[in-house]
């Protein structure tokens, strides 16, 4: 193929190929040349010009296929544009004579018609430029057409609409002509050519005035025929035609002059006559018509009525939004005139109502639901309300007036029905839409749309009052806080009008619908609506009997309300439970003679009665089964099982009863079927096992004697067939936009598809996906339903024997019928036993022995050849799943046999396509079939019959069949992959495009072909890119090809290839297709493009979003999109997509694609994203008027900041996103917070003003979010002040993030103050409206958290400002103090807990970061302290801010307190296992209700730790001290002291001590976290863990509580095993610390505990001798610990943990092997190293809580541990620092040295033994491995040496040998070359040197410090460098000066003399000092200093020196002077200077 590509074509190449690889490599060559031209310049395409014609003319010649063709002809004309024209006139006259030819053999038909679309493209890309040659052409294209066939019809209507748009106005000469030729095909055969014709005539009304003048009204019928039985793409396109001409009439201004004359403007009122007479009357004219209304024969066909309902959505989308809204009521009233009575014909029956009804809805739906923005829709729906009224008051007047007509009065009633249908269905589709953004229209009384509904309710049509009901729903879902108020209005409304039967069943349906919407609405409804209702519901049944005349309204609302109720789950209908269980029982008489009793008695009418109520009980249980599963207890179920049999006798003995009492029982008796079936298809089978037989024998004659004579197979086939499968049959199947109307094409002449009045109740269910209303069928089709879906179920249960009398009944069945009744009765049979085949599979039932296969067969096989294709589609599958519940491979391969023989011998394209499709369905159920051979046979006939070109419909599915098998039979396939890839090709290539049928099959095979490629298709062998190009090649012509489907084919092949081979998929080309189709009116192209961008901004975001901007820059003529991508992107243009898209699927596609796109570009493309969301998100701002401000007098200031908060920035300019909708705002809001999140992971520069703005300096280009930080503020404020409750959630929440990322960002320009200090007034604005009365508290709750968050995070410091924060959680608290009774009746109690936890979790927050920065102050109070006083004034402002916001909570904290603790009682009782639910309070908790009790639980999940950690903190600061006194009558409605745990008024004692009520408190804490802590959720949120932690520091931190659990050891230990457990479980170093602090506490409190023992018996036993004394601690006399009882032990465990996690050679076990000993040292992360020094704390205090003995049993292993870490983490750091850890280990080593212990008697010796080996250990680390000696660092372990020689007692450290050794490495270290080493080494012997104990210090002093003076005299010689040697120097004097102190008087002498002249040889003369460097200035000082000290102590030695030398007196003489002299210049320079800041020096100091 490569050779393929070169500007001429290749002939030697090309003519060394087969005659199909020509086809392939000319299309290769014209892809190639269509890129390659526009890029070429012009003088090479003269130069090659002459051959390429030559070349390009040939092929004209050679019969090129449809795609081929249009390649060609594009190329020639883009070739003759770009090149020189004079030989175009030659190519035109070829065409010319190729059309003219005389030959019409089928293989010279190629030729013509590549003739025919060369001239069309070259006439549209030269136009003008051809002058007047275009006439003749026209008229020769036009003779030729005459006798054309349908392809030549096709593709002249396409090249005329190409050489009209090429020419422009210039083509008048030949419109009428061209007219002429379209009028005809428009009415053509073929769909194909009528929607060519249909395009030809839109191209032709750009220039052609009389289409839109004169002959308009022609144009109009013809368009009305052209929709009779027309497809839908016909529809589409004829729809597109009529609604742009008219919009186009109805627009034009008048014209050029020469139409003038004969040009009349026409009205609007005459444009919607026109549509309306083809909705109305259809393509007849007015005559035909007449005489068919004489007749009284209806002739509007639905296809018609369905095109025309397409024309007027496109008359009003091509006249626009703005249009609309102006001229909306004449539009309204004329579109509901058309169901008005004015027009009886159309809605003569009702099947013809609730087709014109649903095209009217659609109408409305598609264009106020589709174009009008939120403020416009509210403007519509006032309209509609109007529009109600009006009828309403028509209605009144009918039904008042008493005169003598009264019975034509009521008709005259009913005359408005099917008006007030259609307007109350779109009010309630409106507000519905609206959300809680409609609230305001609510609320405006003088619409009055609440009043309008419900006074229809009582309208005399059950139509109108189910649809009133509906709309009530639709309300109730959008503005949840109406539910409750509604349910009580109508229940109220229907007890007052109990006698009035429209009133009875209207208001029952409203209270149904409004329980049918609680389920929608989270905030629910008061606990206490169900018990009322179910009252209501007992009182109509009971009170039924009483009235005859409204006995059967009364039932049948009685059951609804029942029914209904049971929807709101078990927690509400446990309740019931008894009262309809009793109601049940009693319905149905108790005995088969009762019920014989009854046959005999009662009429016509108590019957009806009788089964409407019987029905309406069933209906209820069912809804019972279905909505309360969890209340299905074995005993419930036996309470349901007594009338069933009853019920199933009625069953048997309705046909009886129906004969009986004659034709009016028909629709009760179908009904009760319905429902009989429905409830036994939910029930469990086993339950009715008695009533098989009697239900089956009703079920068979149900199916096969059918009440309707209607064909039900597009109702029951779809759900049977497989979705792939269906795409076999047409559009009409699959989901496009105009489904709703659709459907009733679909559905067969005499139903017009399911209406809410056939089953009232459907009005509480949930409504099926995709619908906007309930649409149940009419009874006698529904029955049909339930019986195939009840027939499943049974099939699969009853006895073997059984199945095959069923089946052979059902087979004679079949056999006895005739014509289109077999037909009938043969497809309910079908669809009953696929679903039984259904049901079997999913069981793994088997079918049975031979003789049921056999019959089985029969059955399918039959259906396999009916003449209904979705039969035979349905029986393909239905075979399928036959052989997969035989699951016999011989029995399968039995089955695929009788196929390939039918294949062979059929001719007949009935069976043809059933047994291909059986074909491939085999393979679905069996995961291929394992053989070869049959494959290979399948592929072959299935190859055959794709090439049958004599029938599309074989070739379509046999080539779907072919799909499915490649699709399925997996790896096998891989032999056929070339030869079907070809053959797809070809077909490709050749297939006309009309048959777009094949094209979509062919699609799919070309999918499931590259699927089984897959990641092959990156290969670079030659066959791989061979067949990668052909795949490449195959989806090029399928993007070529006219139909939108075929196109959402080719890019879901290209998507696939993108994602197996992504380098060889041309993005570009592939976004620009993507792009163009972005808006396509057909739902599955849209899809597929959608889907297909998901998948490739995952990948290549950047790319694609530039790709597309710059796609629209070139700005080819041919796109122009709906979307502006180049203003606002691609981003952009998907976002206004999501805002007018309906279909749920794709949006979210969308959403996704937006989300993947934002994560990866939002960082490098801020302001482009921020300004997108702030956007669609100032429509909110534009939308409402914000009423937020209502500031109160004190707040003067804040006055004028909070207005000016509210301007909207200049809302005149041009918003890219008119008036989006709120979920649209509702995403962009939530993509501001994941903006910021991927700001926060991209770098801090986002988060920090200064270093944003240098960076910015640096590179304009970047940009931070810091800098947008007005904008974020001003999107969150604008989505928080919304109307739509949705948007303000998420603008708190973003409002929320906000504060919490930049609460610490520094204010650059006002040092001390943040950056959102500014928007205080903002942020106060934005959050008062949520604490408004009427706000929903789940708004509010959101509200309390930002409150905060806002006060916790210190932003505002002065209080007066806080205080407008604050004072909105005080006005919560009050409301929360009037405790549950007072809460609102508008939700569900739940949401009360919701809302007050929300209030105290918000306090606890404050008052936790208010107390935490008290005690961080105070901290730095200390620690300022020692510095200096001089900062105490900066110090003063921090503190004021903290305690600042504590005095904020102090007033409140005695409320909060008891709250707190009551709501921490109330969250300990639900965390009961549920055995103990029998002990909770029958009435609840504090803050829940006992029946919410399930719903409340996640709030209290919600809050619960910050307010236990708040509690802690509380109880911590009084100590555990404080007992209010008011504790036994608090001001609650109930006292909320833990004290009234589990126990109630009368049992508890009137007064608790104390001491009690502080253990009650101190263990529900400790129980709370305990309970936490043991098992926290995986999904446990990290704060939760934290915070419990933090309260049970909180707790130990005072004496009381740590009383309690030093006494109580198992306690003790339980919780250091759930800590140690938790340590296990979680990795964060943040948990582990806040773990290892309890631990230390939990240890200290042991401690005390010990202590206080060892004091008390010191104190009893003061006279007794020593020896008695008992051993306090663990280990007692033996030393022995028992794990799992042990504190010491726990402890242990916990800490090795620890430390063997972040340092695994700790482990023994590990220590051994090698993968371990590399004996690298490592240098910890900081959280290690904090959690290793936390651990060697608590081990060097463990020893304390020991006795002797348990001392000597632990020690080892904690020396081992501490040695250890100090061992593997001693590294040497560059400043000479020590490491963290070594510092902990040495400071642990010092602890555990000093120990009591290790002098207590009894276990001294072992003490001492122990610790040597310890020494030896240390000691040891020197020699292990010589060459690790330079990684180790020498001063950690001399000083870990150090500790033991100082901390020990003697005995320990004197051995000899061991002192020697010690010795040794001092003498080592003293020789370091590194200055730092030797200086340590020198502080260390000072130390040692002055041990009080001589026997330690003496052997140290006599070894080492002669070589120290030795070393000293060495630097007279070498003066110091730097600063490092300068120490070593001074550090060694030192040492020596010190020895010289504690040295003996007679050695003493000797010493000085040795130092002083090592000191005066540092001195240096006057002449030096200048020139000296500052280390010898330095030393010059310190000796100078030294020996003025030391001169006057040893003042004789000292004379005696100085007189032996005179040079030394001279030079300490002048020193002497100088320095005097300097000291005077300082002190007159300090006296100018004082206080210089003093530093300070810290250094550790382990000794």
């Amino acid at each position: 193929m490569e050779l393929a590509h070169s500007l001429l074509l290749n002939e030697e190449a090309y003519n060394q190929l087969g005659e199909f690889e020509k086809a392939e490599f000319i299309f290769e060559w014209l892809q190639f040349l269509e890129k390659l031209l526009p890029v070429t310049s012009r003088a090479d395409i003269r130069e090659n010009q002459k051959k390429l014609v030559e070349q390009l003319t040939s092929l004209l010649n050679n019969s090129p296929g449809p795609p081929t063709r249009r390649l060609l002809a594009k190329n020639l004309a883009v070739l003759y544009s770009t090149g020189d024209t004079f030989s175009v006139y030659q190519t035109i006259d070829k065409c010319n004579e190729l059309i003219r030819s005389k030959d019409d053999s089928p293989s010279y038909l190629p030729t013509k018609l590549a003739a025919v679309v060369c001239l069309g493209y070259l006439y549209k890309k030269l136009g003008r430029i051809l002058g007047n040659s275009f006439t003749d052409i026209v008229g020769n294209v036009l003779k030729a057409m005459k006798n054309a066939e349908s392809q030549g019809r096709y593709e002249i209507m396409l090249s005329l609409q190409n050489i009209l748009n090429g020419l422009g106005a210039a083509a008048v000469p030949c419109h009428r002509d061209i007219y002429k030729a379209a009028r005809s095909c428009l009415m053509d055969r073929s769909m194909a050519v009528r929607c060519a014709a249909a395009k030809c005539l839109l191209e032709l009304q750009n220039e052609a005035v009389f289409m839109w003048s004169t002959d308009l009204d022609s144009v109009v019928t013809l368009c009305f025929k052209s929709f009779e039985g027309s497809n839908y793409d016909v529809r589409l396109a004829v729809s597109k035609l009529l609604g742009t001409v008219l919009a186009r009439a109805l627009t034009s201004k008048q014209t050029t002059a020469s139409t003038r004359h004969n040009f009349r403007r026409i009205s609007l009122e005459e444009v919607m006559e026109l549509l309306g007479t083809g909705f109305l009357r259809g393509s007849c004219g007015f005559l035909r018509a007449s005489g068919d209304m004489l007749k009284g024969t209806s002739s509007v066909s639905r296809d018609v009525r369905v095109g025309v309902t397409q024309a007027y959505v496109v008359f009003v989308s091509t006249l626009g939004a703005q249009w609309l809204e102006r001229n909306f009521s004449a539009f309204l009233s004329h579109i509901l005139d058309l169901v008005s009575q004015s027009h009886p014909k159309a809605i003569q029956s009702q099947m013809d109502a609730i087709g014109c009804r649903r095209c009217v809805s659609f109408i409305l739906r598609a264009t106020v639901g589709g174009l009008l923005g939120e403020k416009a829709q509210i403007a519509a729906a006032k309209e509609i309300c109007q529009t109600i009224w009006r009828l309403k008051k028509v209605v009144d007047a009918a039904m008042s007036d008493s005169n003598l007509e009264a019975r034509i009065s009521t008709t005259d009633a009913t005359v408005s029905q099917h008006v007030l249908v259609c307007a109350l269905q779109e009010l309630g589709s409106l507000i519905h839409g609206l959300g809680t953004t409609a609230a305001p229209l609510l609320q405006d009384s003088s619409t009055g749309i609440l009043e309008a509904v419900i006074s229809v309710i009582l309208h005399p049509s059950i139509s109108v009052r189910l649809t009133a009901a509906w709309c009530l729903r639709c309300i109730a879902v959008a503005l949840p806080s109406c539910v409750s108020l509604l349910l009580d209005r109508c229940i109220e409304r229907l007890s007052a009008l109990k006698s009035s039967p429209e009133a009875v069943t209207g208001y029952s349906f409203a209270v149904a619908a409004l329980l049918g919407a609680v389920k929608h609405c989270p905030l629910g409804i008061p606990h206490g609506k169900g018990k009322v209702i179910m009252t209501v519901a007992e009182d109509l049944l009971c009170s039924a009997s009483q009235n005859s005349r409204i006995s059967l309204q009364r039932t049948q609302a009685g059951w609804l309300l029942i029914a209904a109720l049971m929807t709101l789950g078990p927690a509400v209908v446990q309740h019931h439970l008894p009262r309809m269980l009793l109601l049940w029982k009693y319905i149905f008489p108790s005995s088969p003679k009762d019920l014989e009793m009854e046959k005999t008695r009662g009429d016509s009418f108590t019957w009806q009665v009788t089964l409407e109520s019987r029905a309406g009980a069933l209906c209820a249980i069912r809804s019972f089964v279905s909505h309360c599963a969890g209340l299905l207890t074995d005993e419930v179920v036996q309470r349901l099982l007594p009338p069933l049999p009853s019920a199933v006798d009625l069953l048997t003995q309705l046909s009886s009863i129906y004969k009986s009492y004659g034709n009016s029982l028909k629709t009760p008796s179908t009904v009760y079927r319905h429902k009989l079936y429905e409830l036994l298809a939910v029930l469990p089978p086993k339950t009715y096992e008695g009533s098989f037989c009697a239900v089956l024998k009703e079920l068979v004659a149900d199916l096969t004697v059918p009440d309707s004579q209607i064909d039900a197979s597009t109702f029951l086939l779809p759900p049977l067939c497989h979705e792939n499968d269906l795409l076999l049959l047409g559009p009409l199947l699959q989901e496009t936009d105009h489904r709703f109307i659709e459907e009733q094409l679909l559905l067969g002449n005499n139903i017009a598809g399911g209406s809410l009045e056939y089953d009232p109740y459907s009005i509480y269910e949930k409504v099926a996906k995709g619908d906007s209303i309930p649409k149940p069928l009419p009874p006698v089709l529904s029955v049909v339903s339930a019986a195939t879906r009840l027939f499943g179920v049974m099939f699969s249960h009853v006895a073997e024997s059984h199945r095959l009398q069923v089946l052979e009944q059902l087979l004679n069945s079949i056999k006895q019928t005739k014509g289109s009744r077999q037909q009938i009765v043969q497809l309910n049979v079908v669809s009953a036993f696929s679903t039984s085949l259904k049901c079997l599979a999913n069981c793994k039932g088997s079918l049975g022995p031979e003789e049921i296969r056999r019959s089985a067969l029969t059955l399918v096989m039959g259906a396999l050849e009916s003449n209904n294709p979705l039969l035979r589609c349905a029986a393909a599958e239905c075979l399928a799943r036959l052989a997969q519940v035989v699951s016999d491979s011989a029995f399968t391969a039995g089955l695929a046999q009788v196929s390939f023989d039918k294949l062979k011998s059929a001719r007949d394209v009935v069976s043809r396509t059933g047994h291909s499709l059986a074909l491939g369905c085999l393979y679905r159920y069996l995961g291929g079939i394992g053989s070869t051979q049959h494959l290979n046979a399948c592929v072959g006939i299935l190859y055959t019959l794709s090439q049958d070109s004599t029938s599309p419909d074989v070739q379509a599915w046999a080539l779907h069949s072919l799909s499915l098998i490649v699709d399925l039979s997996g790896p096998l396939y891989h032999v056929h992959v070339e030869p079907t890839l070809s053959l797809v090709l070809m077909l490709l290539l050749t297939v006309p495009p009309a048959y777009a049928e094949v094209h979509q099959s062919l699609g799919r095979c070309l999918n499931a072909l590259i699927t089984t490629l897959g990641p092959e298709l990156q290969g670079s062998s030659a066959t791989v890119s061979a067949l990668r190009t052909s795949c490449l090649l195959g989806c090029a012509v399928m993007q070529d090809n006219p139909d939108c489907l075929v196109q959402a084919q080719a890019i879901s092949c290209l998507q696939q290839l993108h994602m197996f081979a992504p380098r060889h998929v041309n993005l570009s080309s592939l976004v620009s297709c993507l792009c163009v189709n972005l808006c396509s009116s057909y739902l599955l192209l849209r899809r597929a493009v959608v889907a297909c961008l998901r998948q490739l901004v995952q990948r290549e975001a950047a790319e694609v979003s530039e790709y597309a901007v710059a796609l629209i820059k070139e700005s080819r003529e041919d796109f122009t999109p709906d979307v502006n991508i180049r203003e606002i992107g691609l981003e952009g243009a998907l976002l206004g997509l999501l805002d007018k898209e309906l279909d749920q699927r794709l949006c979210q596609d969308i959403k996704e694609t937006l989300t993947h796109m934002l994560t990866s570009m939002a960082v490098e493309k801020l302001s482009f994203w921020l300004k997108l969301c702030k956007d669609v998100l100032a429509a909110s701002a534009d939308f409402n008027t914000i009423t937020s401000v209502d500031t109160t007098q004190e707040e003067e200031t804040a006055k004028v900041d909070d207005a000016s908060v509210l301007k909207s920035d200049s809302d005149e300019r041009f918003h890219p996103f008119s008036n989006p909708r709120w979920s649209t705002r509702v995403f962009a809001a939530d993509c501001v917070c994941k903006i910021i999140s991927q700001c926060e992971n991209a770098g801090s520069a986002h988060f920090d003003v200064t270093l944003a703005q240098e960076r910015k300096q640096r590179d304009s280009r970047d940009d931070f979010l810091v800098l947008h930080l007005a904008d974020l503020i001003r999107m969150a404020f604008m989505a928080a002040t919304d109307h739509s409750d949705q948007l303000r959630l998420s603008g708190l929440q973003t409002l929320l993030i906000v504060v919490r990322k930049f609460a610490a960002v520094p204010e650059p320009e006002f040092p001390g103050h943040v950056i959102l200090e500014q928007y205080q007034a903002n942020v106060g604005a934005a959050l008062r409206p949520a604490f408004a009365p009427e706000t929903p508290p789940d708004v509010t709750a959101k509200a309390c958290q930002v409150c905060s968050a806002w006060i916790a995070s210190g932003v505002v410091s002065d209080l007066n400002d806080l205080r407008r924060v604050h004072q909105l959680l005080v006005s919560s608290l009050i409301k929360v103090q009037a405790g549950k009774e007072a809460q609102s009746q508008q939700y569900n109690e739940s949401t009360s807990t919701m809302e007050i936890l929300a209030v105290l979790k918000a306090w606890a927050e404050v008052y936790i970061v208010a107390v935490e920065k008290q005690k961080n102050q105070s901290d730095a109070h200390n620690h300022c302290l020692k510095i200096a006083n001089s900062t105490e004034e900066s110090y003063r402002d921090v503190t004021s801010s903290a305690s600042g916001v504590l005095d904020l909570v102090q007033a409140d904290l005695g409320t909060l307190s008891k709250l707190w603790l009551a709501a921490l009682q109330d969250f300990a009782l639900l965390t009961l296992p549920s055995e103990y639910a029998s002990q909770l309070p029958a009435e609840g908790g504090t803050f829940y209700t006992a029946e919410t009790i399930e719903n409340a639980r996640p709030h209290y999940y919600n809050s619960w730790a910050l307010i236990l950690y708040a509690a802690a903190l509380w109880l911590t600061s009084t100590g555990f001290v404080i007992v209010d006194p008011d504790e036994g009558v608090t001001n609650l409605s109930r006292p909320v002291t833990p004290t009234t745990m589990c126990q109630d008024s009368s049992t508890r004692p009137l007064v608790k001590s104390p001491e009690d009520v502080n253990t009650d408190r101190f263990h529900l804490i400790l129980g709370i976290s305990v309970e936490f802590l043991c098992s926290p959720r995986s999904d446990a949120a990290m704060e939760n863990i934290i915070a419990c932690l933090r309260a049970l520091q909180a707790l130990f931190d005072v004496p009381w509580p740590r009383s309690k659990i030093g006494g109580d050891q198992e306690l003790g230990v339980e919780l250091l095993n759930v800590l140690h457990r938790l340590i296990l479980t979680r990795e964060s170093p943040d948990i582990q610390l806040a773990a290892l602090e309890v631990v230390r506490l939990i240890l200290f409190a042991a401690q005390e505990h010990v202590k206080e023992k060892r004091r008390s018996a010191e104190v009893d036993d003061g006279a007794a001798e020593k020896e008695t004394l008992p051993e306090f601690g663990e280990g007692k006399d033996t030393g022995g610990l028992v794990p799992g009882k042990s504190l010491v032990f726990a402890t242990l465990e916990l800490c090795v943990c620890i430390l063997v996690r972040q340092l695994p050679q700790l482990n023994p076990k590990l220590t051994c092997s090698p993968a371990v000993h590399s004996g690298k040292h490592l240098l910890l992360p900081e959280d290690g190293s904090r959690l290793v020094v936390a651990a060697l704390v608590i081990l060097s205090d463990v020893p304390a809580i020991c006795s002797p003995e348990g001392s000597v049993s632990v020690l080892p292993t904690i020396l081992y541990l501490i040695i250890g870490v100090l061992k593997e983490t001693a590294v040497k750091l560059q400043d000479g620092q020590l490491p963290l850890t070594v510092a902990a280990s040495l400071q642990a080593l010092r602890g555990l040295l000093s120990s009591p212990m290790a002098r207590a008697e009894k276990s001294r010796t072992a003490w001492t033994d122990l610790l040597r080996s310890a020494l030896v250990t240390v000691l040891d680390c020197w020699d292990q491995v010589d060459g690790l000696l330079r990684e180790l660092d020498e001063v950690s372990l001399l000083t870990a040496i150090t500790v033991f020689v100082m901390s020990t007692s003697p005995e320990v450290t004197t051995v000899e040998c061991l002192q020697k050794r010690c010795i040794e490495k001092f003498k080592i270290t003293l020789d370091s070359k590194d200055p730092l080493v030797q200086c340590k080494c020198y502080q260390l012997l000072h130390s040692i040197f002055q041990h009080p104990h001589k026997t330690v210090s003496y052997p140290y002093i006599h070894s080492l410090a002669p070589s120290i003076v030795g070393k000293l005299q060495e630097t007279e010689k070498a003066k110091p460098e730097n600063a490092a040697e300068l120490q070593v120097i001074q550090e060694g004097i030192k040492v020596v000066t010190a020895l010289t102190a504690t040295a003996e008087e007679e050695h003493r002498a000797g010493l000085v003399a040795c130092l002083l002249p090592i000191l005066i040889s540092f001195l240096l003369d006057e002449n030096a000092l200048v020139s000296a460097t500052n280390s010898a200035k330095n030393l010059h000082e310190f000796a100078l200093q030294n020996l003025m000290q030391i001169g006057p102590q040893y003042s004789s030695v000292f004379k005696k020196l100085m007189a032996s030398s005179p040079t030394m007196k001279a030079r300490l003489e002048s020193a002497v002077k100088g320095n005097q002299e300097s000291i005077k210049v300082k002190t007159a320079k300090h006296a100018k200077n004082p206080g210089r800041s003093s530093s300070i020096q810290l250094k550790t100091n382990f000794l």
